[in-house]
């Protein structure tokens, strides 16, 4: 029973490390607003961008800029929330945020929870670095995170071109080249 046990484990420790391809865990989390919840299957049927962020994030200021164009961009097609995890954030750090920001997206309340599912948390990785941009498909799983550095999280158009791809949207052609005249 152990070597087969053993072989499982050996067997599925690739998949240890795997944030994407895989179902997004469910959470109903209170937003910074009103504190009404906000259920992740309220969400099914669209492209939903999860951003987790810290307020006092510079990184995190300029990922909720990006965030605000590329949802101009895209419309009623694409969800944005953020997660903070409260303590230490609380409705005052989030309202200033909100404020400073303009961000236009809701932000919620996690105490860790739902953090540790979506990072899949170990006492040896216990930590993870903001903001973390998780794409989830309207079927529900995450087909793609975007660390800190990636250059999704820092342009509009990096985004939006990776959130094209994903979604299967063509770019438009381009224009044809005017005639010269003489």
């Amino acid at each position: 029973m152990r070597l087969i046990a053993a072989f499982l484990l050996l067997c599925s420790a690739p998949l240890f490390g795997q944030l994407t391809g895989r179902r997004a865990p469910s959470f109903s989390l209170p937003d910074s607003a009103t504190l009404a919840q906000h259920d992740i299957l309220d969400y099914r049927g669209k492209w939903l961008l999860l951003d987790f962020m810290k307020t006092d994030c510079p990184k995190c200021r300029a990922a909720a800029g990006v965030m605000k164009q590329v949802q101009a961009q895209f419309g009623g097609k694409l969800a944005e929330l953020a997660i903070v995890i409260s303590p230490p954030e609380n409705q005052g750090t989030v309202n200033k945020f909100l404020k400073e920001s303009g961000a236009n997206f809701p932000i919620l309340f996690d105490q860790g929870q739902v953090a540790v599912g979506y990072f899949k948390a170990t006492p040896e990785r216990d930590s993870f670095d903001t903001p973390h941009i998780f794409v989830i498909d309207p079927q529900g799983n995450i087909v793609k995170d975007w660390e800190e550095g990636n250059p999704a999280v820092q342009s509009a158009a990096a985004m939006s071109a990776a959130l094209n791809q994903l979604m299967g949207v063509k770019p438009p052609a381009p224009a044809a080249p005017k005639p010269a005249t003489k």
